[in-house]
C-alpha cells in the first residue's frame, strides 16, 4: 500500500480553492496534478506515486517556475514573472523547508571530509551524498557549486 497523504491534501486543497476562487492556487494545484498523472504514466508500465515521489514532482515543478521567472524577468516581462512566482508560492506550501545555507554548508563540510584521496575524483559521489541527506531541501544546483567550491 502506497503512502497518499500528500495526493489527497492536494485535492483537498484543489477543492478549497476551488470553492474561494483562489485563481492562482486552482490553476497551480491544476498543473501540479497534471504533472503527477503524467509522472504516473511516463514509464512502460502506470504506477501510483507516493508521497516521496509526489513530492519530487513538486520538487521539480518549483525549480521549472523559478526558471521560468528568471527567464521572464530577463526579457522585461515583470507580470508574467510576478505569476510564476506565485505559482512557485503555492508549491512551496507543499515542500520541506529548506536548509539555511550554513546547514547546507555544514552537510557539504562533512561529505568533503568524509571521502579520502583524491576529492576531485569523487565530486558525483559527494553531490549524491549530499543530495541523499538534504532529501529535497537545497536547491541540486547549489549542492554542486558549494562542493566544486569546497574541493577548489
Amino acid at each position: 500500500m502506497t503512502d497518499q497523504q500528500l495526493a489527497a491534501q492536494l485535492r483537498t486543497d484543489l477543492s478549497a480553492a476551488i470553492k474561494s476562487k483562489d485563481e492562482v492556487t486552482v490553476r497551480t494545484l491544476r498543473m501540479v496534478m497534471a504533472a503527477i498523472k503524467s509522472a504516473e504514466v511516463a514509464g512502460t508500465e502506470a504506477i501510483e506515486l507516493d508521497d516521496a515521489g509526489i513530492m519530487k514532482v513538486l520538487q521539480k515543478q518549483a525549480a521549472q517556475r523559478s526558471d521560468s521567472a528568471q527567464a521572464f524577468t530577463e526579457g522585461g516581462r515583470t507580470e508574467r514573472a510576478e505569476a510564476e512566482l506565485a505559482e512557485r508560492a503555492v508549491i512551496e506550501r507543499y515542500l520541506p523547508a529548506a536548509l539555511s545555507d550554513d546547514e547546507l554548508q555544514a552537510v557539504v563540510a562533512e561529505e568533503v571530509a568524509g571521502y579520502s584521496g583524491e576529492p576531485k575524483a569523487a565530486m558525483g559521489m559527494i553531490i549524491k551524498a549530499v543530495n541523499a541527506r538534504v532529501a529535497g531541501r537545497a536547491d541540486g544546483k547549489k549542492v554542486a557549486e558549494l562542493v566544486k567550491a569546497q574541493l577548489a
